[in-house]
């Protein structure tokens, strides 16, 4: 899904033609077995908007409550809720839950986090081999755990009755390992 880093060369062709990502490219739903993942465009000058109320929501809403699987995730890049260094997204805080989400996944700080908001369970992973990004920020209400001491990546298993996050390191170590039923 499309980054700060993509739009500063002004519009993201360049990920789009190397990604090739469905629908429009920008925002897209993809299904996997008993997933269904929204990757949604974060960045103010989407297009299509970036608020609650713009064309880009009206889509997810819709995606969201058409999605076959028992899990709904929606992905960005800027996190609505995060402790680190760029801390949280405001215009990115739609009801996720309410349109249907259960898991809400975003990158951007450095950092990994879980955070439990609004009945919903929000992971900030940016850890996946960028510089870390320093400790010591004020955590945000809801966050459940907060780690930067290492590069790794987010493991999501899934089935009909579970869903199982699993923050690894690069070193093998399990940081994270939640499951949301």
């Amino acid at each position: 899904m499309l980054g700060n880093h993509d739009w500063v060369v002004g519009y993201p062709e360049p990920y789009l033609s190397y990604f090739a990502p469905p629908g429009n490219g920008r925002y897209y739903r993809v299904d996997r077995g008993p997933l269904s993942i929204c990757c949604i465009d974060s960045m103010p000058g989407e297009p299509d908007g970036w608020t609650a109320d713009s064309l880009q929501a009206a889509w997810l809403r819709e995606e969201l409550a058409a999605a076959p699987g028992p899990w709904k995730v929606v992905a960005m890049h800027h996190p609505p809720y995060s402790s680190g260094f760029h801390g949280s997204a405001d215009w990115m805080r739609w009801p996720f839950a309410a349109w249907g989400a259960q898991l809400v996944l975003a990158g951007h700080d450095h950092t990994y986090e879980r955070i439990l908001r609004d009945e919903i369970t929000y992971v900030v992973n940016g850890l996946g081999g960028a510089a870390r990004y320093a400790a010591g920020f004020q955590p945000v209400e809801g966050s459940a755990i907060f780690f930067n001491a290492e590069h790794g990546a987010l493991l999501i298993s899934a089935d009909d009755t579970r869903l199982q996050l699993q923050f690894v390191t690069a070193s093998g170590r399990i940081i994270d390992d939640v499951v949301i039923a």
